[in-house]
């Protein structure tokens, strides 16, 4: 995107550059555990069988945060797309396996 801006200096502004899409934390760490599960050759999991097998534990939500934590974000890209930027966003399972890809090749971890 940064590219997509230098090759294009007549157009300036301030621009959403989330994916456009709202996703949960569950999707974020369900992601991460089977961008682990992969680099093992295990099988991915879903959410409840993440659960089931205590992968996933929820906590209380603090009560000094309630009423101060922003709990849904969606980015409105459409100033971005209006603006030319047409090129799709990785999804968060895609983002996600590739960034602990990396981690994971960082440190030797076998199968990444």
């Amino acid at each position: 995107m940064n590219l997509y801006f230098l090759d294009h200096p007549e157009l300036s502004g301030i621009f959403n550059v989330g994916s456009g899409r709202a996703q949960s934390f569950n999707d974020v760490a369900i992601a991460v555990i089977n961008a682990c599960r992969q680099a093992q050759n295990e099988e991915p999991v879903g959410i409840e069988d993440a659960r089931r097998r205590g992968v996933i534990e929820y906590a209380a939500f603090p009560d000094a945060l309630k009423g101060k934590y922003q709990n849904f974000t969606q980015a409105d890209i459409g100033t971005l797309r209006r603006a030319g930027y047409a090129a799709q966003f990785l999804t968060v399972e895609e983002g996600v396996t590739k960034y602990c890809r990396h981690l994971l090749e960082e440190e030797g971890i076998a199968g990444a």
